[in-house]
């Protein structure tokens, strides 16, 4: 007698794939959900740490004032909230020092409301080292929220200056460009450029100042500042009918325009504009 046998479903069902583009559009706004989930609960413990430093310089510049704290009592501090809190890092002398001296730099205002609030402890650190001013080291901190600079990065643009030359030059775009556009191309420039990584003497020509730049790209881009894409060198534009070549064309995807670079190299006074 021939048994009898059954199909036995295991949950496994045809179903229509989906077309391609879908799926890949879904997935991407998956990640980006994901990342910006993720993002903002570092976010959230970055800036509960901070809060957490500035009470404990706050409590530090107060004993070091009413109790006369000094060397002695601080490394104690360190020695006993490591002891308490072994798991925790930044407990050390000198980083208890840098609380009670970033808590006397925003004592008076409210912390957590703040963008130093809201970037990692080693950039604040730069920023009390190297910068006097309240309202520049705000600047820094919105700049590096902003553009995500890592410390590196924001190193550089100290250096070179960034808070007193962007936004800076002299432009007529208040009187040929439309309001909602014009404030936000003044932002984009920065008076004066620093070209300081070509490797060019004194004695140079445009050409030679054109592909200087061009060899060096990406810290040409990073001069210029965010929202900058390269299009090209030497580009034909027609104007009413004519022809002009232009030097270098960029792209800003903020502004969704195109920027036209010329390079006028000045013989006597050995210098170079870029307009």
């Amino acid at each position: 007698m021939q048994k009898k046998t059954k199909n036995i479903a295991v949950g496994i069902t045809k179903t229509k794939l989906p077309v391609e583009n879908e799926y890949t559009t879904a997935l991407a706004y998956l990640k980006q959900q994901i990342q910006e989930a993720r993002l903002k609960a570092v976010t959230a413990v970055n800036t509960e740490m901070v809060r957490v430093y500035w009470n404990i310089g706050r409590t530090i510049s107060d004993k070091e004032r009413k109790d006369g704290w000094g060397a002695r009592v601080i490394g104690k501090l360190s020695k006993d909230l490591t002891a308490a809190f072994p798991d925790m890092k930044g407990l050390s002398p000198r980083n208890l020092l840098y609380m009670r001296q970033f808590y006397d730099a925003y004592h008076n205002i409210e912390i957590t409301q703040q963008p130093v609030a809201q970037i990692p402890w080693g950039h604040n650190i730069l920023l009390l080292e190297k910068i006097k001013s309240t309202k520049e080291r705000l600047w820094y901190a919105n700049k590096t929220i902003e553009n995500g600079w890592s410390r590196a990065i924001l190193v550089i643009w100290i250096e070179n200056d960034l808070y007193n030359r962007e936004g800076k030059a002299i432009t007529n775009f208040r009187n040929t460009l439309p309001p909602i556009h014009s404030d936000l191309a003044q932002q984009a420039t920065k008076d004066p450029y620093l070209f300081d990584f070509l490797s060019i003497d004194e004695r140079f020509r445009e050409k030679e100042l054109e592909q200087g730049l061009i060899d060096h790209i990406q810290n040409l881009l990073m001069e210029f500042g965010r929202g900058f894409a390269f299009i090209g060198r030497q580009c034909e534009l027609v104007i009413d009918g004519k022809g002009f070549l232009v030097d270098l064309l960029f792209y800003h995807v903020p502004l969704h325009c195109y920027v036209v670079v010329e390079l006028l190299c000045c013989a006597q006074h050995n210098s170079s504009y870029v307009a």
